[in-house]
């Protein structure tokens, strides 16, 4: 007999096609998907070192964050039912008070959150320990872009969230040096920018140059508001998907997260550019507005989904696909009479192979394929909201929720199964977590 790390048996699998297959089985090995079969096939050609029992489950890829604030997760609460600006009431005083060991605190409750809710990789845009949240990742055993929010101008930005840009490039290029590749390839550094109000023209070509220069990606915010249009207008006078193809930032390495007030010039620019976008629903419905989602799909953009961390929401991307389906039909579907102006089958691909994009590695994650890396999750069906269902694929994404997940396999390794994570120490996740909010809020507000 064959050996394999991991048989799952008597699973669905939900197919790149969006079809959901009969009852089968799983091979993985070596941390890729090594074979999908019939079952009594598999079971007699393999000697798994571990076996899961999938009947009733259903086998999908594991959910990409898009764009996520690993060290906003102990704001949690506190910027419900604010009046502006956020930004420079709450984000700025919190993140300029992180120490290093906050960082990692806080970034080990925003992956135990994203393993127990279906995410198996995250791009964050970054603070300024990053390095400590890399660590934490790699304990984790997820999958992250991770990058350094860079900011060298701004008068709302303080203390050390305020560099300059050789400094700020200098600081990437540590972080990329000590991480990349780390975790046996889970870990990606990206190069950032914050957003161009808080960034100089010397430090946006910087930054394409030397991601350029490490093929690596960009992340960034984009489009996020009004008042970033207005001030590339009146500093530019230029949009900002404009500005940043001036600064050679535009190409298919940049991540945009957001992406609200776009025109259709600027959909096509970045469709031209081969820009990944990322859209955040609960973030921009409560502060941004409606995206062109469906005209920036018919652009042949990559869209992916994010929770944006969890400062304003969770970051269960089962909620961001109901909520983005439902405010695109009710936005731009009702007055054209559209009721498939967002599809189930769309939005799964969006969490899953969208994110995947995002992050760079759409060849090898997004969808169970054999060939493709084992960074799969198992979702328990045999549940009074999941039967019976005609469409299980549409009773999937308006019915399912993170805490259906059981099991989650990352990089080939069982991270979480039977709803336990076997990477960290729940309980005192949490109660460091807790500790360390207390301690920041004394600091910062």
């Amino acid at each position: 007999m064959k050996t394999c790390d991991i048989l799952v048996k008597n699973c669905r699998v939900l197919n790149a096609d969006m079809s959901i297959s009969d009852e089968c089985s799983v091979v993985i090995d070596q941390s890729w998907i090594k074979e999908i079969g019939a079952t009594v096939d598999l079971e007699a050609a393999y000697n798994a070192a571990t076996v899961l029992d999938g009947k009733d489950k259903l086998l999908m890829p594991g959910f990409v964050d898009g764009h996520m604030h690993t060290c906003q997760q102990l704001l949690r609460g506190r910027v419900a039912d604010e009046y502006p600006m956020v930004w420079t009431r709450f984000l700025v005083p919190f993140e300029s008070n992180l120490n290093p060991e906050d960082s990692y605190v806080s970034a080990k409750m925003a992956c135990l959150e994203m393993i127990k809710s279906g995410t198996t990789s995250f791009a964050d845009s970054g603070g300024v320990h990053m390095h400590r949240v890399a660590d934490a990742v790699v304990e984790s055993g997820m999958r992250a872009a991770i990058a350094k929010s860079t900011m060298d101008m701004g008068n709302a930005i303080t203390g050390a969230m305020k560099e300059t840009a050789d400094e700020a490039i200098a600081r990437t290029i540590e972080l990329y040096d000590g991480y990349q590749s780390a975790g046996d390839g889970r870990i990606d550094i990206f190069f950032a920018l914050r957003q161009i109000m808080t960034c100089s023209e010397r430090l946006m070509r910087m930054v394409a140059e030397n991601a350029a220069e490490r093929n690596t990606g960009i992340h960034m915010h984009l489009c996020e508001h009004r008042d970033e249009v207005s001030y590339c207008l009146q500093n530019y006078q230029k949009r900002p998907a404009e500005v940043l193809n001036d600064m050679g930032v535009l190409g298919p390495h940049l991540l945009t997260a957001h992406n609200v007030m776009l025109t259709d010039n600027d959909i096509q620019l970045l469709a031209e550019k081969q820009v990944k976008l990322i859209h955040c629903p609960r973030g921009n419905l409560s502060n941004h507005g409606f995206p062109k989602t469906p005209r920036i799909l018919q652009a042949g953009c990559s869209v992916g989904l994010a929770s944006d961390g969890s400062a304003f929401n969770g970051v269960d991307l089962f909620d961001e696909m109901k909520v983005l389906r439902y405010a695109m039909i009710g936005y731009w579907g009702l007055s054209a009479f559209d009721p498939v102006a967002m599809p189930c089958a769309t939005l799964l691909k969006m969490a899953t192979q969208g994110g995947a994009n995002a992050l760079g590695h759409g060849d090898i994650l997004g969808t169970v394929e054999v060939g493709k890396k084992a960074d799969v999750i198992l979702v328990n069906l045999n549940q009074p909201h999941f039967l019976p269902s005609q469409v299980l694929l549409n009773t999937l994404v308006d019915c399912g929720s993170g805490r259906d997940v059981t099991d989650s396999i990352i990089n080939g390794k069982l991270v979480m199964k039977n709803r336990e994570v076997l990477t960290m120490d729940e309980e005192q996740v949490m109660f460091e977590a807790k500790e360390h909010m207390e301690q920041i809020i004394k600091r910062a507000f």
